[in-house]
């Protein structure tokens, strides 16, 4: 009698969809909103350090016979109701905005980090009393406040980065403070004082550099906010002196004229326009990319930074 022959038996082997898929590495190409951010920030960058060699004429240069002259071949813009070429003075306009978007955002975001940080490091009086100061500022409308200043002050390229500032420097403090109280819980920070390090060397060395990606993401809406804050001053009347370019007067100008001579007022609301969204896209492109939630609010003239 013979046995049967007994078959070892064969696991199953899992099917191509019960695998668990493997993870994934995170793309580090950048993004589009970011790309595209960075390309209209770029040429507006590019287009304000280089106005001197692009622009075709002198920005100030009256000739009165070709005033209101639309666009043509050699004016690519045509030229304004005092015979001056729209594209110099864009281009020129172009530096004046960069130059106070630079300067209100550099001392307004080192003023309020600096405020902020000593806020929420040392925490009890010392924060209590910082904060009820930024509620105080946070209180008036700052447009409205930098308008005050200006006013009061006379226009001119440094009052208006002194008015800006005077209530630009809050929304980096308050930013800067919340970031603090999460990073100084943390083991490092601990560790530090253990170690018998002070704590302006804590907040320099180990503090900050977790912060400054939250607050290069501010810094972007900050400069938007800036532009758009001296245009509607120099919209008004209260932002740089004539004949001085600036996109906001150049706007104001051409208001006169949207029936007889639109390209006036549109080709520099279209700058603006193009300007403040690529700094919004580069905002939103870097939160995305450092992993950090950036601010949600973009940038209001209302705020100005």
């Amino acid at each position: 009698m013979t046995t049967p022959i007994q078959t070892p038996e064969i696991a199953p082997q899992p099917s191509a969809a019960v695998i668990a898929p493997r993870h994934r590495r995170r793309s580090r190409r950048p993004s589009g909103t970011l790309v595209a951010g960075l390309a209209l920030v770029g040429l507006f960058a590019a287009a304000a350090l280089l106005a001197p060699w692009l622009a075709p004429a002198d920005p100030t240069a009256l000739l009165l016979e070709r005033r209101l002259e639309p666009p043509s071949p050699g004016h690519p813009l045509g030229f304004d109701e005092l015979g001056r070429d729209v594209l110099s003075r864009l281009l020129f306009g172009a530096r004046a905005s960069l130059a106070v978007a630079l300067a209100v955002v550099g001392l307004a975001a080192t003023l309020g980090t600096a405020l902020g940080a000593v806020a929420g490091y040392r925490g009890g009086r010392v924060d209590g009393a910082l904060m009820r100061a930024t509620d105080v500022f946070l209180a008036f409308p700052g447009i409205l406040l930098a308008i005050a200043l200006v006013a009061v002050l006379g226009p001119g390229l440094g009052h208006v980065v002194l008015a800006l500032v005077a209530f630009g420097w809050v929304d980096y403090a308050r930013l800067a403070r919340g970031q603090v109280l999460q990073v100084r819980e943390a083991d490092y920070v601990a560790a530090a004082r253990v170690a018998g390090v002070r704590g302006p060397a804590i907040v320099w060395r180990h503090v900050l550099p977790n912060v400054l990606p939250t607050l290069l993401v501010q810094a972007s809406l900050g400069m938007a906010g800036a532009i758009l804050a001296e245009s509607a001053l120099s919209f008004l009347g209260l932002g740089l002196r004539p004949p001085t370019p600036s996109w906001g007067g150049m706007i104001d100008a051409g208001r006169g004229h949207l029936v007889d001579a639109p390209h006036l007022a549109v080709f520099p609301g279209l700058a603006l326009f193009a300007v403040v969204l690529g700094l919004n896209l580069l905002a939103d492109g870097l939160g995305d990319r450092l992993g950090r939630a950036a601010p949600r609010s973009h940038a209001d003239p209302k705020r100005a930074l």
